[in-house]
């Protein structure tokens, strides 16, 4: 169920960055021309970004396309504290490694590594699914990371956030950590198949639980979901109307998302000033499995409105 080392989108690059606490290393790659225009995919949680590989092959034929999987997820191992660091977190949660601020810190050197190294000429397209949302407007509102645009798919990115399960788990992290196998198995199953609307086939199951039934995985998926509740929206939500203001903003959402609901779309979309907000029927929180085609025909349709 893993990419073949044939498959362009295998991330087969590393970017090493250290903060002030925390060293990480983030797998990335890229596919298209030099010359292009950037575009950079941004995954969500518990995905990677697997999610986007046949979009990004697609769209390499007129962009330089960028993806990556975030620390802690897919093909990146989970961010370290630095030796001899004295690091202490708020609270359990707060030190987790899905922690989103630390993520975007990342995401923001990872960024400014490429912008330096790949001589971009122009400012980026961004793409967003799910916290990669809130990640990309964190990285352009508090570490300065300019975009040419930005694209929000059923993201997380506007309060009052929360399920149930999230509750639950932060509660009692152990106790999910100690779930026999075949148990833990069966909740990842049933927590991604809730993120579709419509049935979702072995092969794409595999993909997407794979990263988390290997060694660490029960551990790291635990950890994803105890941080999840805590979205780090403070210091960017009463700022978001600066974005619309600074480039274009598309918003997509599935109709019949479960994570987060539809009208949370228009909320967004209001408070960030975009010039869009599309609702594609028939589609969960994983609207690029629910209904490829019409999101790749968004995409086209968004990038090509943009003149470039």
């Amino acid at each position: 169920m893993t990419p073949s080392s044939s498959d362009p989108t295998v991330l087969n690059n590393t970017f090493h960055f250290e903060s002030s606490t925390h060293t990480f290393d983030i797998k990335w790659t890229s596919l298209g021309a030099t010359t292009l225009q950037p575009l950079i995919f941004i995954h969500g949680t518990p995905w990677s970004s697997r999610v986007w590989a046949p979009f990004a092959l697609a769209l390499s034929r007129k962009y330089r396309v960028y993806l990556f999987d975030n620390p802690g997820f897919g093909d990146s191992p989970i961010e370290q504290i630095l030796p001899d660091v004295h690091f202490s977190p708020k609270n359990e949660v707060e030190g987790l490694d899905s922690n989103l601020a630390r993520q975007t810190s990342a995401f923001a050197a990872l960024f400014k590594h490429w912008e330096t190294t790949e001589s971009w000429k122009t400012a980026p397209q961004v793409v967003a699914h799910d916290h990669g949302g809130l990640m990309s407007l964190r990285a352009n509102l508090l570490h300065d990371c300019r975009y040419s645009s930005l694209c929000l798919i059923g993201v997380v990115a506007i309060g009052p956030f929360g399920q149930p399960l999230f509750k639950s788990v932060a509660e009692n992290p152990t106790a999910f950590e100690n779930l026999p196998d075949m148990a833990f198995e069966g909740i990842l199953e049933s927590y991604i198949r809730n993120a579709a609307h419509t049935t979702m086939n072995a092969g794409t199951m595999g993909v997407l639980k794979a990263p988390w039934l290997a060694e660490g995985g029960k551990k790291g998926f635990v950890r994803q979901l105890c941080q999840a509740a805590n979205r780090n929206t403070e210091e960017v939500e009463r700022r978001y109307v600066e974005v619309g203001r600074s480039f274009p903003v598309k918003i997509i959402w599935g109709k019949q998302d479960n994570w987060i609901p539809v009208e949370d779309a228009h909320r967004l979309g209001e408070a960030l000033g975009a010039k869009e907000v599309v609702e594609i029927e028939a589609a969960g929180h994983l609207v690029m499995y629910d209904q490829p085609g019409q999101l790749g025909v968004e995409l086209g349709m968004w990038l090509a409105s943009l003149g470039v």
